[in-house]
């Protein structure tokens, strides 16, 4: 099958953070960032208090947060964390009012979810509501609750940046509910955009596999479910549809979001932001069934 695919989450180095000269980037000003335990919320919320931003990472894993608390800190950036559980209201309502006490909520990165594979006759309702609050209204009532504060921060502006990925463009194999809530958050960019009326900003990242927990925890179920081998799955189903034979590293994609919360992203305004190695758009051949 070739040279093994190396899925292992990589070290966030200083040198791979994206830097951005904005005065919108101080302390003055917080960026709320959940799913910050791992994975791309662990690299944004970095990446964030790196270009100066007090961060506040939201995770139910107080022990993976509290690591990210500290990496982001070895960094030289200023970040708390606050165990929250997206799925309860008064958390997240607790969480933004504090992060309020900390300054001006100019930037909401909601990043935080699962993923379940399983075919619809056979998908658990319990696992899609859980999936559907996680994943879809936790990122509504969160802006709900940040829109006003963007609106009363230093000229009225902000932006909410949403993690979809390929499957906001397209919908795979046995993972309906993923997909569901992949391209509702598109639809929310889209209308937080609408109403925002140019000052508040809102935008989508879609892309294609990335090394985090998430993906590997993933691939054993492919495996089974498609009947080949897990190194088959990483390198002909993951990658099989990508122009670009290696996953995204976390920080790449952290680095987007910074890019499109920064002053040189002013016309990202409910748009989406598709680095995907070419899977949706370049029509790559199939090998080993539709991507994944």
């Amino acid at each position: 099958m070739g040279k093994k695919v190396d899925i292992s989450e990589p070290k966030i180095k200083k040198d791979d953070v994206l830097i951005l000269s904005d005065p919108d980037f101080n302390v003055n000003n917080v960026c709320l960032v959940t799913g910050a335990g791992g994975g791309i919320g662990r690299a944004t919320a970095i990446a964030a208090a790196a270009n100066k931003l007090m961060t506040v990472g939201l995770d139910i894993d107080e022990k993976e947060g509290q690591k990210t608390q500290r990496l982001a800190r070895d960094l030289g950036g200023q970040m708390i964390f606050i165990k929250t559980d997206l799925t309860r209201e008064e958390d997240l309502q607790y969480a933004v009012a504090e992060a309020a006490k900390l300054g001006a909520i100019k930037y909401l990165a909601n990043i935080a979810g699962i993923q379940h594979i399983d075919s619809i006759e056979n998908f658990p309702l319990e696992k899609y509501d859980y999936m559907m609050r996680l994943m879809l209204r936790a990122p509504f009532y969160l802006s709900q609750l940040a829109l006003p504060h963007m609106k009363k921060s230093k000229n009225g502006t902000g932006a909410i940046g949403n993690m979809t990925s390929i499957h906001a463009h397209i919908c795979t194999l046995n993972k309906p509910v993923y997909n569901l809530t992949k391209f509702g958050l598109r639809a929310l960019t889209q209308s937080i955009a609408a109403e925002g009326d140019g000052k508040i900003r809102s935008f989508s990242v879609s892309t294609g596999f990335v090394k985090t927990a998430l993906t590997l925890k993933q691939i054993p179920s492919q495996a089974e479910q498609r009947g080949i081998s897990p190194k088959e799955v990483v390198q002909e189903v993951m990658l099989g549809n990508s122009r670009v034979k290696e996953m995204m590293s976390p920080v790449e994609v952290a680095n987007l979001f910074l890019f499109g919360f920064s002053r040189f992203a002013r016309y990202l305004v409910g748009g989406d932001l598709l680095f995907d190695g070419g899977m949706v758009l370049t029509y790559a051949e199939k090998k080993a069934g539709p991507a994944s």
